[in-house]
């Protein structure tokens, strides 16, 4: 996909959350959300992704405030209180007729937890709760009953037959959710990828070994800043298990974003975040995907 003219208001409204959360003075966030709009009134001509353009947007911030991970203290935040909701999470997946498409509906749940799309709601989740643990596993539980587009058989038979499976993590807190699924995948045949640098609240290596990532998988990262998949922005390494896995798993609105025409097998798993995401996936705008590249909903 590419950033499109209907994309900028959004990438100028997480231009200034991101500036909010990474400094305090007003006159600091308007110098940054001045810059952020002279790059994208620069940029509104390029084909660049959504992911491309919001890399460029954080990279802006993360030099402005002088902060390399300004998300890290949420990003801890959201794995402890995941890992709060996980016993629960997972005794719903044990007694389930079908574990494995609860545990796909719940990581596809676990896609709202989303600092580029409501970080501030997702601060109030935690903050105001007296168990936000249990919240979480509430609204968790709620949204895995929400009807989820896709083919939940092809993706069993895929991952079943399969040699190898790279798993494309998104964000911090998602992740520990995630483990509920990628323990129903093949033992020894999963490598899980995570982003090479900080940004928003997309995990890193660091949030991975946090969510207990580490015994279930071979752990990597892609080499990159981007919220998203970039493959000419990730490392060698990365590019190297991309290619050879017979099957990938890419978890998050951005890894469609950056992805979606790209030739290999990918099954996406996200909530549909966008209206120009609706479009291009032929989905409702919310709907929760399991959509495989290569096809849409249509």
């Amino acid at each position: 996909m590419r950033t499109e003219l209907d994309c900028i208001p959004c990438l100028v409204r997480q231009a200034l959350d991101a500036a909010r959360f990474s400094v305090r003075e007003e006159a600091a966030q308007r110098r940054i959300l001045a810059e952020a709009l002279t790059m994208l009134a620069a940029d509104a001509a390029q084909h660049r992704s959504p992911p491309q353009t919001a890399q460029r947007i954080h990279r802006l911030v993360r030099r402005a405030s002088g902060h390399d991970d300004p998300y890290a203290a949420l990003k801890r935040r959201s794995t402890a209180v995941a890992l709060a909701a996980l016993p629960r999470l997972r005794a719903l997946v044990e007694r389930a007729d079908d574990p494995l498409d609860a545990a796909v509906r719940l990581a596809v749940a676990a896609n709202v937890l989303d600092a580029g799309m409501n970080r501030a709601q997702m601060e109030d989740d935690f903050h105001d709760a007296v168990d936000p643990g249990e919240v979480v596993a509430d609204a968790l539980e709620q949204a895995a009953r929400t009807t989820l587009h896709g083919d939940t058989a092809a993706f069993r038979r895929a991952v079943a037959d399969a040699d190898s499976i790279l798993f494309l993590a998104d964000n911090a807190g998602e992740i520990v959710v995630d483990r509920l699924l990628i323990e129903r995948l093949p033992m020894g045949r999963v490598t899980v990828a995570v982003r090479g640098r900080p940004v928003l609240n997309d995990a890193t290596r660091e949030d991975a070994a946090a969510a207990g990532l580490d015994p279930l998988a071979r752990v990597i990262d892609n080499g990159s800043d981007a919220p998203g998949t970039l493959l000419d922005d990730c490392s060698p390494q990365f590019r190297q298990a991309f290619a050879a896995a017979g099957v990938i798993v890419a978890k998050g609105q951005g890894n469609y974003e950056s992805l979606s025409d790209v030739r290999a097998d990918i099954f996406f798993l996200f909530k549909v975040k966008c209206p120009l995401v609706a479009v291009h996936a032929g989905l409702p705008e919310g709907a929760h995907a399991l959509l495989r590249s290569g096809s849409t909903a249509r």
